[in-house]
């Protein structure tokens, strides 16, 4: 089976933004590729003007048994990923980090070896989606001036547009084909990934090269 692979929009965020941004993206990922029916849960984001759907937790008596375990499960899985970006990031240039994850959905196959007598667990990756994300740690202005009001104001529409060009894609992804989604019960994980792009070189670059100019006087 072909992996097929969904590399989503880069984002940048201040490194208040990140946990909600990467919650939105993910669970609404985890929503459109759950196996099986079931009920949507819309989450208004605190930090931004936008709204995406989850997997519900149905207390209700007719509910599924597990149902609940199974959404823990899925939150610890998503926190856990979030700690470990956050923990893991690269500094690419003056208060600028960066880091990525990948979603992977996969199966578990049965294989048998050497005539039928030895039995090994496969998996199969089926489809990944490989984010990115830029975290921007310099000081927004905090005055009450409305030059201050204004950069503040810019600084998150910039995230919040970036943030729903991702879901945008999700979307479109999800409406596509899915012949290659097995229709049999499977598994996902989320990794950190580190990858050094041409845009983090230069970067890097920048960050290293002698002061030429001294601004302060």
């Amino acid at each position: 089976m072909n992996c097929k692979e969904h590399y989503l929009p880069e984002l940048e965020l201040t490194t208040g933004q990140v946990r909600e941004a990467l919650q939105a993206i993910l669970y609404t990922i985890l929503f459109v590729r759950s196996p099986g029916p079931v009920t949507p849960h819309d989450v208004e984001c605190e930090g931004f003007n936008l709204t995406y759907p989850r997997i519900s937790s149905d207390k209700s008596p007719s509910a599924p048994v597990g149902l609940s375990s199974l959404e823990n499960d899925v939150d610890k899985k998503v926190d856990d990923a979030i700690e470990l970006f956050l923990r893991s990031l690269s500094q690419i240039g003056p208060e600028l980090l960066s880091g990525g994850l990948t979603l992977s959905f996969f199966e578990r196959r049965a294989t048998r070896q050497l005539f039928g007598l030895v039995s090994n667990e496969e998996r199969v990756v089926w489809e990944q989606w490989h984010m990115r994300a830029v975290v921007n740690n310099t000081p927004r202005p905090v005055s009450d001036d409305s030059a201050a009001v204004i950069e503040r104001q810019r600084i998150h529409d910039t995230a919040e547009g970036m943030l729903r060009t991702v879901m945008m894609k999700v979307f479109e992804v999800a409406g596509g084909s899915i012949d290659h989604v097995p229709p049999v019960m499977y598994e996902f994980e989320i990794n950190c990934t580190k990858k050094i792009d041409d845009r983090e070189n230069v970067y890097s670059r920048v960050a290293n090269m002698p002061s030429l100019i001294n601004l302060s006087n």
